[in-house]
């Protein structure tokens, strides 16, 4: 039999987040109708989402969290932990991460000597392309030595381009642990790219700290704070080179995100306006995303289907979503990203067909990212109750998300 010892109580961990909704509601004394006073949005919604006859979007789990004062990975089951040690593999250097990221005013003490910095950009590509890749376990498990290495590198000769890597390895950090839950640990490593960005003698790292940042806060639940962060960096940005346009246009990008998932649908429109323009005045020839900030018509498309998915405007998510097709070549995490929207978007509409396909395209494009991703994991949960016999590929999904 496995063991659980890393997951003593799965039970109460993978009940849908409607369940959970319901549970913190009367442990603050509320009735449904006083969460929906307090939330800002109908008693009825409240009561089909505890039902389990609809789920539970992110801007709902956000309303939820502030008005009950509570986490929102906590709302959503995060951290999602595995029933046994294989399944469980990507927590465990969760903790080592931890330790290297409190190494930032001394040096940790290293067994062997660290890698030159020549060999450790050499391995940071590599890491980003399993970020890329959402390739969670490998990357966990090559990224805290190269953090340790490099902040060496950086204490010991105070070089620029030491400080540089280093700020590229804390902003992996950070993305790998939002992504798996931990937005405490996200936040820490987040801290740590800003205070190495004023060190690397690069103007433009400085405008990537409040891009993840604003990402991080509109998981959160903070999208007022997240809106405001990515307007005034897109405010602050040089536009006289390609990086910084290319900047800009993500800037904007996730304005609108924000601003949509806050119901505010003419500001959200906007900000994708002015990333699309940006966008479409770039040649490839100048576009050349040094730090992968995607800002390109392909990606402005995608987030065209994610600002009418957040303001619940599914008819026009899907008119966009048809008029382009995901190249092959664009990121695995852009691309199932989009997956895991449509298809929560279908699932509004009652497509389940058209749901279940965009669903598992998610998973066969990224599986990992898919099965930590709270949208899709309520997703994949709703969309099995509608079934009277659930489908094979989907039940192996709902198993291997120990739904």
């Amino acid at each position: 039999m496995a063991e659980r010892d890393w997951n003593p109580d799965p039970g109460v961990e993978n009940e849908s987040t409607g369940r959970r909704i319901a549970r913190i509601r009367k442990r603050r004394g509320l009735t449904q109708t006083g969460l929906a006073a307090r939330a800002h949005v109908s008693r009825s919604l409240i009561a089909q989402v505890e039902s389990g006859h609809k789920p539970a979007t992110p801007a709902l789990v956000a309303a939820v969290a502030r008005a009950c004062a509570i986490d929102v990975a906590e709302l959503n089951g995060q951290p999602y932990r595995g029933p046994d040690k294989r399944t469980d593999a990507v927590h465990a250097a969760i903790p080592v991460i931890r330790r290297t990221l409190a190494y930032i005013d001394i040096p940790p003490e290293l067994e062997i000597p660290p890698r030159s910095l020549e060999e450790l950009a050499e391995e940071l590509i590599s890491l980003q392309k399993l970020q890329e890749a959402t390739a969670h376990i490998s990357l966990s498990s090559r990224l805290p030595a190269t953090i340790e290495e490099l902040t060496t590198h950086a204490l010991e000769s105070n070089a620029p381009k030491a400080w540089h890597l280093l700020n590229h390895s804390y902003a992996l950090a950070a993305s790998l642990a939002r992504r798996l839950g931990y937005n405490d640990l996200a936040q820490v490593g987040i801290d740590r790219a800003a205070t190495t960005a004023s060190r690397a003698n690069d103007p433009y790292l400085r405008h990537l700290v409040p891009l993840g940042r604003a990402l991080l806060l509109l998981n959160l639940g903070f999208g007022d704070i997240a809106l405001t962060t990515a307007k005034q960096a897109a405010d602050d940005v040089d536009r006289s080179e390609p990086a910084g346009q290319e900047i800009y246009a993500s800037l904007h990008l996730r304005a609108a995100v924000s601003a949509a998932r806050m119901g505010r649908a003419s500001e959200a429109w906007e900000h994708h306006g002015l990333a699309t323009e940006t966008a479409a005045r770039m040649t490839s020839r100048n576009r050349l995303d040094p730090y992968g900030s995607e800002a390109s018509p392909i990606n402005v498309a995608i987030h065209g289907c994610a600002v009418a998915t957040e303001l619940g405007d599914y008819d026009e998510a899907v008119r966009l979503d048809a008029d382009f097709t995901l190249p092959p070549t664009l990121y695995a995490e852009r691309r199932a990203h989009h997956e895991i929207d449509m298809a929560r978007t279908h699932l509004w509409l009652n497509d389940h067909d058209k749901t279940l396909k965009r669903i598992l395209n998610a998973d066969r494009i990224a599986p990992q990212m898919t099965r930590f991703h709270p949208t899709a994991r309520e997703t994949v949960r709703q969309l099995g109750t509608h079934y009277r016999t659930v489908p094979e590929r989907l039940r192996n999904l709902e198993t291997r998300m120990a739904l």
